[in-house]
């Protein structure tokens, strides 16, 4: 085996709860995104972007598009002898089977894998955020400050900074205080759960900490390598992050790529976002469809009015249908002369004929009014919608509905359809 400098280990086994049914049946990672991609494409590009090409991909919850998606790496030039991408579940040892139960709890599980490459240093990495970064120039950083962990940081508004790990640098961008969201944030520059470890760092700190529970790197392998005298750095990053965990944070994420000067561009040619692509005919408009200010997959047919919207691949959007502010993901069935405003649409979905999504005023959504919020109609997967139906704001619906799912034709504003079990 080939000494590696530096390996990456991407955290792919979130549930991502706060996405509601979006993630009923798929991991957070393997989510939809900006059309024809997944959110782990994300990080997975920036490594082999960044010269990485040992990836250890840590999977748990529902796991299995996340497996076929990844398969042996290909798209990101990653199907390697001698490195590549692994995919890395949770494996049955000879006496029991152990769930990864914290973010340094998976790593802990997988030193044996870590340890086959030798490395000198080791990226930790979240499978579900959008941004570009370049880990080259973050290692750089570390060796030039001989640090033994560094953080990726970025300024967030002080008001939002409870929700992070903050940390307090000196001039030098040495860390000199970790506090893993505090109540009262001391600082405004917060950690991205992006890490850099020299090895035997990492490798200490996961061995003294690995009986705690829940075993987390903000909460547990941090604040240790700092107790323990290790040399810690932030290096702050000023790029486009984004943590697209909320449904408000998802959509708005997905219509900013549409804004007219995109702060996150998906085209630049030097810093390109690979994705495993189906090889589909391409998009089609017919003569009454329309399409505005849009991002629209292959193999879609539209023959309706798509505005401001996010569609993905193989979509068919039919005659007099209005499509406004939403996404739709793949696969999806869109009837005629619909009206869907604000909605996103999961794969695999049908939308029946005069259908109107995104009617009335908001109310508080019954279910859960932190998940159901943002004004937006959300539909997981495999779900049908049926003929002329109005379905209000912060709703969610999964499953086959059938029209006595509505009384009176209707879903008011902050109702619930779940048909598929009690899925949430």
């Amino acid at each position: 085996m080939i000494k590696k400098e530096m390996i990456a280990m991407l955290l792919a086994g979130g549930q991502g709860s706060r996405l509601g049914v979006l993630t009923a049946d798929v991991a957070k990672p393997a989510v939809a995104f900006g059309g024809k991609y997944r959110i782990i494409d994300f990080p997975l590009s920036n490594c082999i972007n960044s010269g990485i090409d040992t990836v250890g991909v840590l999977t748990q919850y529902q796991p299995l598009r996340l497996n076929s998606h990844i398969g042996i790496g290909i798209p990101w030039d990653l199907d390697r002898n001698n490195g590549g991408v692994t995919v890395l579940p949770p494996y049955e040892k000879s006496n029991n089977s152990e769930w990864y139960t914290g973010t340094a709890n998976a790593i802990y599980q997988n030193l044996r894998y870590m340890e086959s490459y030798n490395p000198e240093y080791v990226l930790i990495l979240s499978g579900d955020h959008i941004y570009k970064m370049d880990y080259e120039v973050m290692l750089d950083f570390h060796k030039e400050n001989n640090a033994d962990v560094t953080i990726a940081t970025m300024p967030v508004p002080m008001e939002e900074a409870s929700r992070f790990g903050i940390v307090i640098a000196d001039s030098n961008k040495q860390i000199t205080a970790f506090e893993e969201k505090p109540e009262k944030p001391r600082s405004n520059l917060a950690s991205m759960g992006i890490y850099i470890f020299s090895w035997q760092v990492l490798k200490d700190a996961l061995i003294a900490m690995k009986d705690e529970q829940s075993c987390d790197f903000g909460k547990h392998i941090i604040p240790y390598c700092f107790d323990n005298k290790k040399r810690l750095f932030a290096y702050e990053f000023n790029g486009y992050w984004k943590d697209v965990g909320t449904l408000g944070s998802y959509w708005e994420a997905n219509m900013e790529l549409i804004d007219l000067i995109p702060e996150f561009n998906l085209y630049e040619e030097y810093w390109k976002i690979y994705t495993k692509s189906d090889t589909i005919e391409p998009l089609y408009v017919a003569s009454e469809g329309h399409c505005e200010r849009s991002i629209i997959g292959d193999g879609t047919e539209n023959y309706g009015y798509v505005q401001n919207s996010v569609i993905g691949s193989n979509v068919k959007i039919g005659r007099g249908a209005v499509i406004r502010d939403s996404i739709i993901m793949r696969d999806v069935v869109i009837g005629d002369n619909c009206t869907i405003d604000k909605s996103i649409i999961a794969e695999n979905s049908q939308v029946g004929n005069g259908a109107v999504l995104g009617v009335g005023e908001e109310a508080p959504n019954v279910l859960n009014e932190s998940v159901y919020s943002f004004g937006l109609v959300t539909i997981g997967e495999d779900s049908v919608i049926p003929d002329n139906v109005k379905i209000g704001k912060n709703t969610a619906i999964t499953g086959v509905t059938v029209q006595e799912d509505y009384p009176d034709g209707m879903l008011a504003s902050g109702g619930v359809i779940i048909k598929a079990g009690d899925r949430k």
